[in-house]
């Protein structure tokens, strides 16, 4: 589609389907094939002006429809909704093939017609799932609301919805049956099925029956002819759907007498029992589509009861019948359908065009039709009594019926065959095998025509079924009956006694005529042939006669033949009362005209009894049965009736009857008299039209006197109600039922008499009824049927007869509503009355209703909608929708009044309030009626175009109403009350989501503003309007408005903040005088901005305002301008400022929000807004519901570890009192305490979840101190082993170690609290960088990836794009006191790898200068990145903001001696793992080594020498000698643990791979000759090799050559776990810490598939170098037998407990104590004498030994049990950089050991001088013990166990929660006094309250007040 731009001058930018209106001729203005010409007219002229094409309305909306559809259409595709996507598409389409039909225009009215109905179908389908709005039609044309009433758009609206929400539900039921087939295995005869409904509680058939014949396989004989398979029960009504009504199945064979018969050379059949099945309706009714059933079929157990088998069935007689067979059953498919036969067959097309037969119910449905034809007689064959007839055994009797008509001629009927069958001219019984006294009950239905019903008689022959051999049918007896009598009548109905007239085989029955002359029925035989009564043979059968033309009563046609027999007519009217119903409407005509002729022609003798058969008459068609014959009497009266004459008797008897209602007794006929009333006026009207057409209009007054004295009797008896007492309930009664009638005769009035005459009539009745009727009277809720029903009349609606009832109508109609009664009728009045005030009435007659109503019911109206609106919605769904529906129906009458209101009536409302209270109540109420209107739930939601209308009318009204406000609410005569209803509904007006234009589609709001305008802007300036009024009364709106007046700001409407931006200037200057700060306007800034993102949740029609929500301080300068001028100018800005933040905040997480599946952002989102609250604002609450938000986002993304630390943000601000707290958020009113101990519980579970075991066992420690104290054992014994599980965890479960990822946001698309900054995202389980960058990528579908990790430039900060940049980082371990420890297993050091983090590493190599193409390592330079984050990770969010980024180049020489130096630490703990037996597989030692020594030889180390060892290179870098020898240094140690290594390896190598070892070896020795290595210096061999990770429990086993230490074949005491040395980062014989945490790229290792190669290896401090060991005067540590002492006490436990998660001290924790006072901590030298042993470098290995065995045997044997310092706990915090602690501490090879100090002390002493509890001791053999050595390498000491007592505290960082660096200032919060705890977390330990001293406890400070205290 190519569009015309308009770029050029006066150029009209158009688009494809644009309209344009041409002032002047189009002519040459425009190309004539791109355009279409149409006429038009416009509305509305001037700025908002209409331009409406002259086309039909329904092209006009298929058009617009279509265009907006369109763009949804595609948006569909967009969100992947492809089911709507192409069923809209094929709506489309259809809508634009009908389109097309209807411009070409030759369609005929009746088909234009269906083709309109078809497209509006489809277009309102089409709304309603693009939930659009709904449209309101009239005979398929949109409605313009501004032409009809709002109450007929209200009725309009509501048909449409009810339409669409609750269909009707149906009357009439179908049942739909198709038989499928009979399964049983002994078949072989055909089959015939009979199907009927049958009622189970009176015993009887419902239908007809439906017949379908099988063959020998049981399967339908004629498959293709679906109508003899299916049939349709017809004409259920809602009764028959019981439980007690069922479907009957009867089956009969059609072969031999005997079902076991052997086949005989007889060829004739009979029919016989087969079987019998029953299933009940109720079944189906759960049933929503057709289902196959399987119906069981039952046998009789004696053939005789057959008859009653399906009644035993149903009553379950088990004993009287059995299953037919085990494996028998009838599959029929069973349906019940819904809705008259008509809809049926619209729905359910394929059905009837395929063919299905339709079975009748049994006699006429509920409902008779007129001109249905029916003339159906049922026959049922009952049973019989039989003589033996000479025989021994009884007969097998099958009966023959016949039907003959007058000439004795057989008649071909389709005696109880289905539609379809051929018709037969006999039937033939079922045969009960030797029975005399046989009872069939079967049922023949004789479809015989009406004009072969006279003379016509059925004969039923009786013949003897043989069983021999020949198998013959003997004939020997015969009956008949005729089916009319002499007079006239037929058959009656019932059971008929026949006689059994014998005769031979050969008899001739041909000639009728020889036995209709004999007698047929024993009842009406004569008294004197007592012979043939006394014969026992017998036979019955019942018949019953559906007939719309033949009638069994004689009653009827004695009346219908009056003049034959004149004498009889006086019974016969009597009579006519007694006669059915539906005899009486057979012929309805013959019997109108039997009694207008019998009154014309005796009038004075029979005129009373003819006017009460009228009425009897009249009454009954008013029966639901025979209502639909209605119209055939009005057409008789119309064109039939011909008693000109007839009236004066009518008039003259109605008048008798009426003026007997006060004086009778018994009023019951009365009543049925004027029940009739209506017909009988009809009768009367017509008769004097009838008379005056005949005779020119004679007697024209005589007829007005008789009518004008009727209805003085009729006033007369309604205005005597009062007077009566005694009979005052049965005058009521006929009151009643007059009201009933009489609104029906206005019409037949209005045929002769004038519109104010008639209006007269009315108005006189209506008006002498008592007004003081009792409240509770049922009485008057009749008299507003009857008002209901005269407002609804064709007299009504005109203006003339208007005005003369209105005040009859207002004055009942306000009687009820002032007192709530009948509320629902009083709605319907109200509308149908406000719907005929039309404007193009006159305005005189317009303006005086308006004037009346007004007066009578505007303010009981508003009273009714405010009651109705604040009752409870009853709970019924029925009651609902009326409740919905009366509340409705008044706010649309209140509307249409209003807008029918003009100047002058507000002018003249207002004038009748005399005093101003009464004033101020009725504004009051209006403006609350207003809000109540404007509530979203007021009207369905797709209800657009109602609310426009009603805003409209609200905001005309307001207008009118704010004069009123001005001029008697300001000044002294001020009122807050009503000013402040007045600003709240103005606001909530503006706010309301349906006038939101921007959410609208640009048609829509094209469409709106053209109609109403932008009614928010008028709303604006009117309450700028009255603001500038309030003059020194504004500070009554100080604070209170500002939050409204803000959210009004916050429409995105730039005339609406235009107008309400300087009030907002205005309220900071009054508050600024008052109360010299901004503090009310600030908090109340805050608290709204924060509710307006509540309250919008999920509402998307807010989502542009919120988008735009930024500007508002931005684009208008006017209010900072005048806060410039002010002299509060620094306090305004800052204000705005702080404001504008938290708005940015907020519309970062309104938009996060708005995802659908949790991600970074929203958490990212919510952390940034949470940290503002608390940082910034200091409010306290908002902060704890955003800690809940991102808790439940955690929770939603399963992200535990997090939601932990989230909900320790809460816990934290707690104590552990008593002080209650009130109900907050899901938390129930509780103490302190319990809420304390609940978040640390739930804070438990998740680090469990979250698999932070070490975290949650600082919390339960907590908790069980807690208990302890309380002695609540229970809890304490449930923590305590909870604790237990968490360690097991720790040792047994797996935990993996997530990524690090290092994430940038540039460009300023990003959101505020992502954009251009970088952030580290803990990455989660499994996730690699392509998968994490993947899913960043996912979460920021327009973010560009950036593909290079250098910082970006300028341009790219401000780029109006989003761009990402990420990569892998490393963490740097805070705890490397525990990560270098030995012995703490990998699964324990894994935790401390990855948490608690701060600090992260990225590391990029790159050339400087030259580069060396022979040796690359000259060059090689390392780009050190590290990032310092604002709090640690894992942390409240998985991801979190670089604080600090530190950039180092590392020099070629450094690089090599960091890549050395994690070579050789992965290099020590493979072999330690080796040794220790903890590597299954030794195949990664072996790639190690193989990489190392493989490398070396090919020139790995040589490349070093060659680079940094040559002379060049120390000329020119003099200032790197001691790394040239540290180089030198490391290269020795790495081949001296090659040399160990290749030890170690050569032990446990397989026999298969000895060869690659040796080739090891060989390569080794060329690598050490490469190296100049013979023999290894001094230092080397002195300074032993240090695994990490552990090593033997001996450095030297019998296998293993002594190469490395003279002193081998010794077991020497090695350094204990516990003596660990504190961690020295800037020890240059250390490892470096920032390197050893990750095996460089530039390394060139050789790869391998065990983990530990991918792995990066642990950080180590351990050394080496003998060179920078401690002074010698540190020779002891803690005793062991100390530490393992059962005596040790148990609050030492919770100390030594506690030690092993020591925190880095924070400023506020809710899990670790603050830290200490500086007279508290440990000095350095005191912890170094007194914890950390020692060794002297100048002692030779074998005096290190004897000197260490020395100490252990006194540290055994002669000191005390252990008691620790009170500075014991806390000295951890000043060991990890104490430079006195620096150096190697290993005193020998054995340090690689992990058994404890006291486990070796006894390898050389005297082992009998120790007691047997202070350990096991060691066999000097080191080779014969090897199994007990083997076996306590591991016994591991377990971390936090009594073995770690001395141990100073390890450093572990604390969960951070609230906790930030110490470099950052502290919180605005105040920090909360921590809990001083027993035990494990006391300071100071004598304040254990649980002390046997009784030191009491220290008092603890209370807290500073903060609103959390009450939450």
């Amino acid at each position: 589609f190519s569009l015309f731009r308009g770029t050029v001058q006066h150029g009209l930018p158009l688009e494809i389907g644009d309209t344009v209106l041409f002032i002047l001729s189009p002519q040459g203005i425009f190309p004539c094939t791109y355009i279409h010409l149409k006429n038009a007219h416009i509305k509305n002229k001037g700025q908002f002006e209409t331009v409406i094409p002259t086309e039909d309305s329904v092209i006009t909306e298929m058009t617009t429809t279509l265009r907006d559809w369109g763009a949804m259409w595609k948006r569909l595709y967009v969100k992947n909704e492809g089911d709507l996507f192409h069923r809209l598409w094929h709506v489309m389409n259809e809508i634009l093939d009908l389109r097309r039909q209807v411009l070409v225009g030759h369609l005929t009215n009746d088909r234009m017609k269906d083709v309109k109905q078809h497209i509006t179908a489809r277009l309102d389908w089409g709304n309603e799932q693009l939930s659009l709005d709904l449209v309101p039609r009239r005979e398929f044309s949109m409605v313009d609301p501004d032409e009809i009433s709002v109450t007929e758009l209200f009725k309009l609206m509501e048909h449409r919805h009810r339409k669409k929400e609750t269909p009707v539900p149906a009357s009439t039921h179908h049942l739909f049956v198709h038989m499928k087939s009979l399964m049983s295995s002994n078949l072989g005869e055909e089959l015939e099925v009979f199907f009927h409904i049958y009622d189970g509680r009176e015993n009887r058939p419902l239908s007809e029956r439906f017949f379908v014949r099988l063959n020998k396989n049981g399967v339908p004989k004629s498959p293709e002819k679906t109508e003899r398979q299916c049939t349709l029960f017809v004409d259920l009504g809602s009764s028959d759907l019981r439980k007690d009504v069922y479907i009957v199945v009867h089956i009969m064979r059609i072969g031999r007498m005997g079902a076991g018969e052997k086949k005989n050379l007889c060829s004739i059949q009979y029919r016989r029992p087969f079987g019998c099945a029953v299933v009940s309706i109720a079944d189906l009714l759960t049933a929503d589509s057709k289902d196959d059933h399987l119906l069981k079929v039952y046998a009789c157990t004696t053939e005789s009861e057959w008859y009653q088998i399906h009644e035993n069935i149903i009553r379950k007689v088990n004993s009287r019948y059995n299953l037919s067979g085990s494996n028998t059953g009838l599959a029929v498919s069973l349906q019940l359908l819904h809705g008259d036969i008509e809809q049926l067959r619209r729905e359910y097309m394929v059905l009837f065009t395929r063919g299905v037969s339709i079975t009748k119910k049994l006699g006429f449905s509920d409902i008779i039709m007129p001109g249905e034809m029916r003339n159906d007689l049922y026959v049922t064959l009952e049973k019989g009594e039989f003589e033996k007839g000479g025989k021994s055994v009884a007969r097998n009797v099958e009966i023959t019926v016949y039907v003959l008509d007058i000439d004795g001629q057989v008649m071909k009927v389709r005696s109880s065959i289905p539609y379809g069958e051929p018709g037969g001219d006999e039937y033939h019984s079922f045969v009960l095998y030797h029975n005399n006294s046989p009872r069939w009950a079967e049922q023949i239905k004789l479809p015989i025509p009406v004009d072969m019903f006279r003379g016509a008689h059925v004969r039923f022959e009786f013949r003897h079924c043989s069983t021999k051999d020949k198998g013959e049918k003997k004939l020997f007896g015969y009956s008949f009956i005729h089916l009319m009598q002499e007079d006239g009548r037929t058959l009656p109905d019932g059971t008929h006694e026949l006689i059994i007239h014998k005769c031979e085989e050969n008899a001739n029955l041909q000639d009728s005529s020889r036995y209709l002359k004999l007698p047929f029925s024993k009842a009406n035989l004569p008294g004197n042939n007592q012979a043939v009564k006394g014969t026992k043979e017998s036979f019955w059968i019942t018949s019953f006669l559906c007939s719309t033309k033949l009638t069994q009563n004689g009653d009827m046609l004695d009346l219908l033949k009056w003049r034959a027999h004149p004498e009889k007519i006086n019974d016969s009217l009597s009579k006519l009362k007694e006669i059915d119903g539906s005899e009486i409407v057979k012929f309805l005509q013959d019997t109108l005209d039997t009694l207008f002729g019998i009154l014309d022609e005796s009038s004075q003798r029979y005129g009373l009894k003819v006017f009460d058969c009228l009425v009897h008459i009249i009454n009954l068609l008013q029966d639901s049965k025979f209502q639909h014959f209605k119209p055939v009497m009005d057409t008789y009266i119309e064109s039939h009736f011909a008693g000109a004459l007839s009236y004066r008797d009518l008039i003259k008897v109605l008048k008798w009857y009426v003026d007997r209602i006060v004086d009778a007794e018994h009023q019951d006929h009365i009543q049925q008299v004027l029940k009739a009333t209506e017909y009988i006026f009809k009768y009367i009207i017509q008769s004097r039209r009838l008379f005056a057409l005949a005779t020119g209009g004679q007697s024209e007054e005589e007829f007005r006197c008789c009518i004008h004295e009727l209805f003085m009797s009729i006033r007369f008896f309604l205005s005597q109600e009062n007077k009566i007492t005694s009979s005052l309930s049965e005058q009521q009664q006929c009151t009643a039922v007059f009201l009933r009638t009489f609104p029906a005769v206005y019409g037949e009035l209005l045929k002769i008499f004038t519109v104010r005459e008639v209006a007269g009539f009315v108005r006189e009745t209506l008006g002498s009824l008592p007004a003081t009727a009792h409240a509770e009277c049922p009485l008057e809720t009749v008299k507003l049927h009857c008002i209901t029903k005269t407002v609804e009349s064709q007299l009504y609606t005109n203006p003339e007869s208007r005005c003369i009832l209105l005040p009859v109508v207002l004055r009942l109609l306000q009687a009820h509503m002032q007192e709530q009664r009948d509320l629902v009728m009083c709605a319907r009045i109200l509308t149908s009355m406000l719907s005929l005030i039309r404007k193009d009435d006159s305005e005189l007659v317009v303006s005086e209703e308006v004037d009346l109503i007004v007066d009578s019911l505007l303010v009981v109206l508003m009273r009714t909608i405010l009651e109705i609106t604040n009752r409870p919605q009853p709970a019924g769904t029925n009651m609902r929708l009326q409740f919905q529906d009366i509340t409705g129906e008044f706010v649309a009458c209140l509307l249409a009044l209003l807008r029918q209101m003009s100047d002058k009536h507000y002018q003249q409302l207002l004038q009748t309030f005399t005093s101003k209270d009464d004033l101020r109540d009725f504004l009051l109420q209006i403006f609350t009626v207003f809000r109540i209107l404007i509530r979203p739930e007021m009207f369905p939601k797709d209800w657009t175009v109602m609310r426009l209308v009603t805003n409209n009318v609200i905001i005309t009204t307001v207008l009118y109403l704010s004069d009123a406000l001005r001029k008697n609410f300001l000044n002294e005569k001020f009122d807050y009350k009503v000013w402040d209803s007045y600003f709240y509904l103005s606001v909530i007006f503006i706010n309301q989501p349906c006038l939101q234009l921007e959410s609208f589609s640009p048609s829509k709001r094209k469409r709106v503003l053209e109609k109403y305008g932008d009614m928010r802007v008028m709303m604006g300036c009117e309450i700028f309007s009255m603001w500038q009024n309030l003059g020194e009364h504004k500070l009554n709106f100080i604070p209170a408005m500002i939050g409204p007046f803000l959210e009004v700001t916050l429409v995105p409407q730039p005339d609406l903040r235009n107008v309400m931006i300087p009030i907002f200037h205005d309220m900071m200057d009054w508050e600024q005088r008052r109360s010299g700060n901004f503090k009310q306007v600030e908090a109340k800034l805050i608290d709204k901005l924060d509710s307006l993102m509540s309250e919008g949740k999920g509402d998307e029609t807010y989502r542009e305002l919120f988008n735009s929500i930024i500007p508002l301080f931005g684009p208008y300068p006017s209010l900072l301008k005048k806060i410039e001028r002010e002299t509060w100018r620094e306090s305004g800005i800052s204000l705005i400022a702080t404001v504008t933040r938290l708005m940015e905040r907020l519309l970062d997480y309104r938009d996060c929000m708005k995802l659908g599946e949790v991600d970074g952002k929203k958490i990212g989102c919510t952390v940034s807004l949470l940290n503002f609250y608390k940082t910034e604002l200091n409010k306290e609450e908002m902060y704890i519901r955003y800690i809940h938000k991102l808790y439940e986002l955690h929770l939603k993304a399963q992200n535990y570890t997090e939601a932990s630390y989230t909900l320790l943000l809460y816990d934290e601000l707690l104590e552990w009192s008593d002080r209650p707290l009130r109900e907050f958020l899901n938390y129930p009113m509780q103490s302190e305490w319990q809420r304390k101990e609940y978040l640390h519980l739930t804070i438990v579970q998740n680090f469990d979840r979250g698999k932070c075991w070490e975290n949650g066992i600082i919390l339960c420690r907590e908790l069980a101190d807690q208990y302890e104290s309380y002695y609540d054992y229970r809890n304490l014994s449930k923590m305590r082993m909870m604790e237990a599980s968490l360690y097991d965890k720790i040792m047994d479960q797996q935990r993996l170690e997530p990524e690090f990822f290092r994430v940038g946001f540039y460009g300023k698309k990003f959101p505020f609290f992502l954009r251009n900054k970088e952030f580290v995202c803990r990455g989660h389980d499994y996730e690699r960088l392509e998968a994490f960058q993947q899913r960043m990528l996912n979460e920021f579908p327009h973010a560009i990836a950036m593909q290079h990790v250098n910082q970006p430039d300028q341009t790219i900060y401000q780029a109006e794009a989003q761009y990402l940049q990420i990569y892998a980082v490393s963490p740097i371990p805070e705890s490397q006191d525990v990560l270098q420890r030995d012995g703490v297993p990998d699964n324990i050091k894994s935790f401390y790898k990855v948490n608690h983090i701060w600090r992260f590493r990225y590391d990029r190599p790159f050339h400087k200068g030259t580069k060396d193409k022979e040796n690359e390592f000259k060059s090689l330079w390392v780009e050190r990145t590290t990032l310092t984050l604002v709090q640690s990770l894992p942390g409240i969010s998985r991801w979190f903001e670089v604080e600090k980024r530190e950039l180092v180049e590392v020099s070629p020489l450094e690089n090599a001696i960091e890549v050395i130096e994690n070579k050789n630490l992965q290099l020590r703990t493979l072999i330690a793992q080796c040794q220790s037996r903890q590597m299954q597989n030794i195949n990664p030692l072996t790639m190690c080594l193989n990489g190392v020594i493989d490398a070396a030889v090919n020139g790995g180390l040589a490349r070093y020498q060659e680079a940094f060892f040559v002379k060049d290179y120390i000329v020119n870098h003099p200032e790197d000698g001691e790394k040239i020898g540290r180089l030198r240094e490391l290269m020795f140690e790495q081949a001296h643990i090659l040399e160990y290594g290749l030890a170690v390896h050569e032990k446990f190598v397989p026999q298969d791979m000895r060869p690659l070892h040796k080739k090891l070896v060989d390569q080794f020795h060329v690598m050490k000759s490469s190296l100049g290595i013979q023999e290894f210096p001094a230092y080397v061999r002195a300074s032993p090799v240090h695994f990490t990770n552990g090593s033997p429990r001996s450095s030297c086993r019998n296998s293993v050559p002594n190469i490395i230490s003279p002193d081998g074949a010794r077991v020497v005491a090695r350094r204990s776990p516990l003596t660990y040395p504190a961690v020295n980062r800037y020890s240059s014989s250390s490892l470096s810490s920032q390197a050893s945490n990750e095996v460089s790229n530039i390394t060139g290792q050789s790869e391998s598939s065990d983990e530990v190669f991918n792995m990066q290896p642990s950080p180590s401090t351990s050394s080496l170098s003998s060179n920078h060991s401690a002074s010698p005067n540190v020779t002891s540590s803690a005793p062991s037998s100390a530490r393992g002492s059962p005596q040790l006490q148990d609050k030492h436990k919770h100390s030594r407990e506690n030690s092993c998660l020591s925190s880095r001290e924070r400023p506020v924790s809710a899990i670790y104590p603050n830290p200490l006072d500086p007279a508290q901590r440990a000095t350095p030298h005191q912890i170094g004498d007194t914890t950390l042993p020692r060794s002297d470098p100048n002692l030779s290995a074998p005096d290190k030994g004897k000197t260490c065995l020395i100490v252990l045997y006194v540290i055994s044997s002669s000191l005390p049990p252990f008691t620790p310092s009170p500075t014991e706990c806390q000295s951890a915090g000043l060991v990890s950089n104490s430079p006195v602690l620096s150096g190697s501490y290993s005193s020998g090879i054995s340090s690689m050991s992990r058994c404890s100090v006291s486990e070796a002390s006894g390898t050389e002493a005297t082992t009998g001088d120790h007691p047997a509890h202070q350990g096991p001791t060691m066999p000097n053999s080191v080779s014969s013990g090897s199994d007990e050595l083997i076996r306590r390498e591991n016994k591991t000491p377990p971390p936090y166990s009594v073995y770690e007592r001395s141990n100073p505290r390890r450093p572990v960082p604390l969960p951070h929660s609230l906790s930030i660096p110490p470099s950052v200032d502290p919180p605005a919060l105040p920090p909360k006094p921590h809990q001083l705890r027993t035990s494990s977390m006391k300071l100071v330990p004598t304040s254990d309250p649980r002390r046997a001293d009784g030191v009491p406890h220290v008092p603890r400070p209370r807290p500073l007040p903060r609103k959390v205290s009450q939450l």
